[in-house]
This record gives structure tokens, sequence and C-alpha cells, in this order.
């Protein structure tokens, strides 16, 4: 029998979900990819200062930057919500996530 819509929400809630932090990303041939060694620098289109974009199932959430936590990294946010609502970069002047 199908719990309450109560119970049902604290199910979902309690459901664990993988969070992805993107520090940019760019299409490489498999060639290069297959070349690369312990050192390797491979460049990515993003400038330093830009937001990261935090995902959720593979789904864009918003985006922030990164901090130091102690001895992690974190993510301060700065937009929570879907790209057409966040307030455009520097550079950027449609604000979309890339």
């Amino acid at each position: 029998m199908p719990g309450t819509p109560h119970q049902n929400l604290a199910q979902v809630l309690q459901l664990e979900v993988p969070l992805i932090v993107r520090l940019a990303q760019r299409p490489m041939r498999v060639s290069d990819v297959t070349a690369l060694a312990p050192g390797a620098i491979i460049e990515l289109p993003k400038f330093a200062d830009e937001d990261l974009e935090v995902l959720v199932n593979n789904t864009l959430i918003g985006t922030g930057q990164a901090v130091k936590v102690g001895e992690n990294f974190g993510v301060r946010f700065t937009h929570l919500g879907p790209p057409r609502d966040a307030p455009a970069a520097p550079g950027n002047a449609t604000g979309s996530a890339a």
C-alpha cells in the first residue's frame, strides 16, 4: 500500500544524488587523450575567475566560486536556478552556461 504524499516526499528527500562541480569542458580527439601522460597540461576554455557549474544528476542547478574549506575545496553559490535566470558573466552578454 503506498504511503501518504508526506511520507513519499520524506522518502524522496532522503535519496542521494550525484552532485558534480564542473570546472570546464572541451572536446579532445581520442588520439590526444590516449597520448596524455603525467605532467601533461590541458588548456580549458574558461577564465580563472568565471563561476563553476554545479550539476545534480547531470542537470545544471546553479553556479558558484571555488573556496577553501579547511584543507578541502568547496563551492560558494553565486546563483541557484536555471541558466536563463543567471546574471550575465563578465564577457558573456547572454548569461548562458556553456
